[in-house]
């Protein structure tokens, strides 16, 4: 979100300024990645550690229990 209203911003102001949309629009979106990359990288690493958590995380016991196939010539009944 922070580098859409970076670039929001960029775009609206050259805009007031009456710039080519095209050039404004490509200026905007090179001054949004570049100050994103610069100012946003502790923003940037968490959301990669919520994302990489919410891939890798631990199922617990009885999540891998249930994954287990179930051979029913395994069962004991009579």
């Amino acid at each position: 979100m922070l580098r859409i209203g970076t670039f929001a911003v960029f775009l609206t102001v050259m805009l007031l300024l009456q710039f080519d949309p095209f050039f404004a629009s490509a200026t905007a979106a090179v001054l949004a990645l570049a100050i994103s990359l610069i100012f946003f990288g502790n923003q940037r690493n968490a959301v990669s550690r919520a994302i990489y958590d919410a891939r890798n995380k631990k199922n617990d016991a009885d999540t891998d229990a249930e994954d287990v196939p179930h051979d029913p010539a395994d069962d004991s009944r009579d």
